[in-house]
């Protein structure tokens, strides 16, 4: 497998489109956007914003970066655009912040170097503005925690209109596709009509408290990715650093802190699980409102767990039979008679 063919692979896990019109785009039509700022759609209704587009490069930075910080949080800016109730990402670059584990800030130099950097990006005649903010969750899914909220319910207040975006770069290496979310937040007070249920994702048991108390606060947007000729250029630089990266790393060595962990993590579900059989008489019968009870959601995490961990061993497969396949032995030399 060549650094073609893996790009390829990516766009193709991804869902990566190529952009028919591609003029029509990249194009910023100042006066449009300021008739949308100005009218402001999104204050009628919370939900006004449904779609996310993200380009390739932007995608593959915010890969890059997440992916740098290991089992740190990261952060950095989107930039982008509105086109009726879409938000488009065109490019996204890093913050200088201080991230743990847990979470990240944004200090003084951080404000500074974003008002730097978008100074610059409107003198070379880039006139998009600042659509949103990034940061990664090592781990632990894509959502937004309480401290995410209060960021993002700030930001939508005085820098609107804006979107939150997470991602997960260790699960994105353990899938080997990008674990990706983005979301709005709702006003104070609003209290979201009755949704269908998001998709499924794992989330650990220290963190399932700060997810299930301000799951309500947000929303969820689709997300789609772009690429066109414009940018290929600079996505084929980008990618070369990527693929080496990728090819030199062993998702499991990488992520067996995160394995283990996830190990760790399910055993205590079960445990919970069993808890909860027991106080229904030990039988293992679940009537239709249990049917997402502790041990549904158990057994779903350990599927995915499994899932990561063979796309892991693939991945390992494939790159032993690539590099390290010994050359067939050369035969035996002839004896010959002195």
């Amino acid at each position: 497998m060549d650094s073609a063919m893996a790009k390829a692979t990516f766009e193709l896990s991804n869902s990566v489109k190529n952009v028919a019109n591609v003029d029509e785009i990249f194009r910023y039509n100042e006066v449009e956007q300021k008739k949308i700022l100005g009218s402001k759609p999104w204050t009628k209704d919370p939900h006004y914003f449904k779609d996310v587009k993200v380009s390739a490069l932007a995608l593959l930075k915010m890969v890059m970066h997440a992916r740098s910080g290991g089992t740190l949080e990261v952060m950095g800016m989107m930039i982008g655009k509105v086109d009726g109730q879409t938000m488009i990402v065109m490019d996204a670059f890093a913050l200088p912040v201080e991230g743990s584990e847990t979470r990240v800030n944004a200090h003084t130099a951080a404000y500074e170097y974003m008002s730097q950097y978008m100074n610059s990006a409107h003198s070379v005649g880039r006139l998009e503005n600042a659509i949103g903010w990034y940061h990664s969750h090592p781990g632990y899914g894509c959502w937004l925690s309480g401290v995410d909220c209060s960021t993002q319910m700030g930001n939508q207040q005085y820098q609107e209109p804006f979107l939150a975006v997470v991602i997960d770069p260790t699960r994105t290496i353990s899938a080997g596709k990008v674990n990706l979310g983005a979301f709005r937040t709702y006003p104070k007070g609003y209290k979201p009509p009755d949704e269908s249920p998001a998709e499924y994702q794992t989330i650990p048991l220290n963190k399932i408290e700060d997810f299930g108390v301000h799951c309500k606060q947000y929303y969820s947007l689709d997300v789609s990715y772009f690429k066109s000729s414009l940018d290929q250029r600079l996505l084929d630089l980008l990618w070369n650093k990527y693929w080496l990266s990728t090819l030199s790393s062993s998702p499991l060595l990488t992520n067996s802190e995160y394995m283990s962990g996830q190990i760790s993590d399910l055993s205590e579900k079960l445990e919970q699980a069993e808890q909860q059989v027991g106080r229904h008489g030990g039988a293992l019968h679940f009537d239709r409102d249990m049917d997402e009870g502790k041990l549904a959601k158990a057994s779903r995490d350990s599927c995915q767990m499994t899932s990561e961990a063979i796309h892991g061993l693939m991945s390992q497969v494939i790159k032993d039979h690539l590099f390290n396949k010994s050359a067939a032995p050369a035969s035996e030399p002839m004896a010959v008679d002195s």
